[in-house]
């Protein structure tokens, strides 16, 4: 399959460039056809109240499957890495610079900078890298020093 022209989305008001908005995420089944990428940042794009609700100003660790759900797939673990969907606490490199994070500490002294959505737009551009699933912690940023 040939690579599909970039586009853009707005996102609460911000243009939100998608890649590749043709990729299968999801393939069809005898019950539903697929679902591409532009569809899933579409999808968070229209749920803005709930999914802000659920995520606004909480660290959010991303579940990222940049390639897509299909058979055989291999989910990277901290044991085995190199797989085709992971967790990423991190922010990734080349956030734009609208996305904010908060620092996380572990107990191993460890720290992480996660996104810590403040708008649908950080939603939407994550969903564009790939994230389906958003894992928020239970509190906001501003709850703890």
């Amino acid at each position: 399959m040939a690579k599909s022209e970039a586009t853009t989305v707005d996102a609460g008001g911000r243009e939100l460039r998608v890649s590749s908005p043709d990729r299968v995420i999801f393939p069809s089944t005898e019950r539903s056809g697929a679902v591409t990428k532009i569809d899933i940042v579409n999808y968070y794009l229209a749920v803005e109240d709930g999914v802000m609700r659920a995520l606004e100003r909480r660290p959010t660790t991303l579940e990222r499957w940049p390639k897509g759900v299909h058979a055989g797939i291999v989910v990277s673990t901290r044991e085995k890495g190199g797989g085709d969907a992971f967790f990423q606490k991190r922010i990734p490199r080349g956030a734009p610079d609208y996305v904010q994070t908060a620092r996380i500490e572990f107990p191993s002294g460890r720290h992480a900078d996660e996104i810590c959505p403040t708008e649908v737009a950080v939603v939407g551009w994550a969903a564009h890298m790939g994230t389906i699933t958003f894992h928020p912690w239970p509190v906001r940023r501003d709850d703890a020093p």
